[in-house]
């Protein structure tokens, strides 16, 4: 009897066992790296912007002495009003070139999973080339089609009547604008594309039996169901344009209407490098990153926002 039932119960089960040393081998790499290449930094530079450099003997072989002044380098950062400047450049930028650059991107994307388009794999490499550009590089050839000695668009331009400065201060923040979105709008596609793929197509075949249009199914389906990569694309952006940096630096050495403080990140290179005040650029770096984790924080509540209303 005994025996029956234990062949019936089957072998028992020993103790179910954690999931052991598999997750720490996965998440390692990414702790280690977070934590060397971007924790360790900004607590540094949290550490040095606490701190200037005083020096005596009036240049002549004195001495450096590090001395605690508190919250002075951000005071004196948040006075400098070309760090500050900087900050209101790109916010003029951001909200141009943001929804311009991710209306193409959604653009794009939705005529390529539309019936529109034929050939979609040529129209997606097609729009994701100049992302494989180097910004660098980027910026250098369209430096060149700036210059209005030199540039076949200003010479095309002038020949029916048009003479346009891409170079001149009141333009230059938007040549850099058109350099950043010919850069990204490509990258930006693809992520919306591939979220557009992600929806089933029996909702689509459901509206057309219903009489939708294209455009009606992109504006009522597509758009609505790949809100959350929108936000996320968004987030991207708008870090992106705070961190605005290798273009304007590239338009700078061709002309003198970019100055060495044009963006925040500009302005904090020039401070640590050519003022040579590290402290000081280690406050705004600080500035700098405290205002991309409130826009993160801002734009992750509003992401969260949508999803418990969807």
């Amino acid at each position: 009897m005994s025996d029956s039932s234990a062949s019936i119960q089957g072998p028992r089960r020993g103790k179910r066992r954690g999931p052991g040393l598999a997750p720490y081998f996965f998440v390692g790499p990414f702790a280690v790296a977070f934590t060397v290449f971007l924790l360790s930094p900004l607590l540094v530079a949290v550490w040095s912007s606490l701190f200037t450099v005083k020096r005596s003997g009036l240049g002549f072989g004195g001495t450096k002495t590090s001395v605690f002044i508190g919250m002075g380098n951000y005071q004196a950062a948040l006075q400098n009003k070309q760090f500050m400047s900087g900050f209101g450049r790109v916010l003029l930028f951001g909200v141009v070139q943001v929804p311009l650059m991710l209306g193409l991107a959604l653009l794009f994307a939705l005529l390529i999973d539309s019936t529109l388009v034929r050939f979609k794999r040529v129209a997606q490499i097609v729009l994701f080339i100049p992302y494989a550009v180097p910004a660098v590089i980027a910026a250098l050839l369209w430096g060149f089609l700036y210059q209005p000695g030199v540039s076949p668009i200003v010479k095309g331009l002038r020949t029916i009547g048009l003479d346009v400065n891409f170079l001149a201060p009141d333009s230059v923040l938007w040549s850099t604008a058109n350099i950043t979105t010919w850069c990204y709008v490509g990258v930006n596609m693809v992520m919306i594309y591939s979220a557009l793929q992600a929806i089933p197509q029996d909702i689509y075949e459901a509206a057309r039996i219903d009489g939708a249009s294209e455009a009606r199914i992109a504006w009522s389906i597509k758009i609505p169901m790949i809100m959350p990569t929108l936000i996320v694309t968004l987030f991207l952006s708008i870090i992106g344009t705070i961190q605005l940096f290798n273009e304007p630096t590239v338009l700078r050495t061709v002309t003198s209407n970019v100055s060495s403080e044009f963006t925040p990140l500009m302005s904090i290179v020039n401070t640590a490098f050519a003022q040579k005040n590290q402290n000081l650029g280690s406050a705004m770096s600080v500035i700098v990153a405290l205002v991309a984790f409130i826009l993160s924080a801002v734009i992750n509540l509003a992401q969260r926002k949508w999803e418990e209303k969807s």
